[in-house]
């Protein structure tokens, strides 16, 4: 925005991205984690409690891209991004603290509502912060800082587990080890609090409740009824069909169920563990391709490589299981899928959904297509088994195959263009025709 140095553009972008790190990191560090706090708590063998255990922060997501949207308009962006650091911090703590699953549980529930705010204010924040030249690009680091936090999370799993062949290791493992994987977010967390409070609100939001305030009219604050209104009835259903789109392209189950997916493929568990590794480079390597491309190709184009690509992919990955296919070659297209992922879908519906909504409702459209995103990762991620149990992988692979060429279709005839375009002609374009 004008009035703001360059520097001090990419210094906010970068603290409110920082959000993204910290769901990033969360994400992963449980699954380093999980062998250890089962056993700490008793649940190793009680399937019901572990699925608890891995889903209470996915709740608090639902419930923190719930009430991100009507928060934000109402109190402002800065507060809710402040809300979220104070959240990700006391979680972060919390959970390696407490010697009680059920209070385990809830810290973790407090962490997922952080992420769920973050998640939804973070891109529509940078979008508002950024001119419409680099917007795309600003946008695209808080994918960039969720993946930089995965591969960090798998760095600490990494440094702080010990070896499980020595019994002294493993009682130290199951007592402190996964204590100090939650505690080691604590260092992110406390300094995306501090940093802050060192942000700006956003000059869009300021600008909007000045206008409402002159209106002197409460109709001006956006909730479900105004989102529902028909002339928003097109960009919302666009936004929610992206958002879904992203977590059903299937790409996520890689990394949720890297074992199975690559022992499925032929491999012991050291070659898992190496190409889990190769798949968290490839994912960083072409997140940071998309920071350039998503300027130079544009929002669109990428969008529709992303699908068109992961169709192709995927059905060729699912033939490659029905005829029995092992070794390098499915390590290629498992690493392919990532990379294109990585460089189109992950990012680019961030921005997608950071500049297709008009002021008024930015802030209620915004929180319910991520709200959706997160139901979309939640059936994802529970019936990926089911799926897999009942039509293998050949067949599972073809199903999301079949999903990203319904999405492309959908895309290259519903989805706009918005490389270098301000957000208020966007709003010209895309509602007040």
């Amino acid at each position: 925005m004008q009035g703001y140095s360059k520097g001090f553009l990419y210094f906010v972008c970068a603290v409110s991205a920082m959000g993204g790190l910290l769901f990033g990191y969360d994400w992963v560090v449980i699954g380093g984690a999980k062998p250890f706090y089962e056993l700490y708590f008793g649940i190793s063998e009680w399937p019901l409690m572990q699925g608890v255990a891995m889903t209470t922060a996915l709740i608090g997501c639902l419930v923190g891209a719930m009430v991100a949207g009507a928060a934000a308009d109402k109190y402002g962006r800065k507060p809710l991004l402040m809300t979220s650091a104070v959240l990700f911090t006391v979680s972060a703590i919390a959970t390696g603290l407490f010697n009680d699953f059920t209070l385990f549980n809830i810290a973790r529930f407090v962490g997922g509502v952080g992420i769920g705010v973050a998640s939804a204010l973070a891109p529509m924040y940078i979008a508002e912060m950024s001119p419409a030249e680099i917007r795309g690009r600003m946008v695209s680091l808080n994918q960039m800082t969720i993946v930089l936090g995965i591969l960090g999370a798998q760095i600490v799993n990494m440094l702080l587990a010990k070896d499980t062949t020595i019994a002294e290791n493993q009682t130290w493992n199951v007592a402190w080890g996964w204590r100090w994987m939650f505690w080691a977010e604590t260092v992110p967390a406390a300094l995306f609090l501090v940093m802050s409070f060192f942000i700006p609100e956003s000059p869009v939001y300021k600008k909007f409740k000045v206008q409402s305030s002159k209106l002197n009219s409460n109709k001006q604050d956006a909730g479900l009824k105004v989102l529902m209104e028909s002339k928003y009835s097109k960009v919302l259903m666009l936004g929610l069909v992206i958002a879904v789109f992203q977590q059903w392209c299937g790409t996520n189950v890689i990394f949720n169920y890297a074992q199975e997916i690559f022992v499925g493929a032929g491999f012991d568990v050291d070659g898992m563990f190496i190409n889990i590794v190769i798949t968290g480079i490839a994912n960083v390597v072409f997140t940071f391709v998309a920071l350039y491309t998503i300027e130079k190709w544009g929002r669109r184009t990428l969008m529709l490589i992303g699908a068109g690509g992961l169709g192709l992919i995927y059905f060729t990955l699912g033939t490659c299981y029905f005829m029995g296919t092992t070794g390098i070659l499915m390590v290629v297209l498992v690493v392919a899928a990532i990379s294109v992922y990585a460089m189109t879908l992950g990012p680019v519906t961030w921005t997608l959904l950071a500049e297709i909504f008009p002021h008024r409702i930015r802030g209620i459209a915004m929180a319910t297509c991520t709200f959706a995103l997160w139901v979309g990762c939640c059936t994802l991620t529970f019936s990926f088994p089911s799926m897999n149990a009942a039509l293998g992988s050949s067949g599972t692979f073809w199903i999301y195959s079949g999903i990203c060429i319904c999405a492309f279709m959908f895309l290259f005839r519903h989805c706009p263009e918005t490389k270098g375009k301000s957000l208020e002609d966007l709003e010209k374009e895309l509602v007040n025709k």
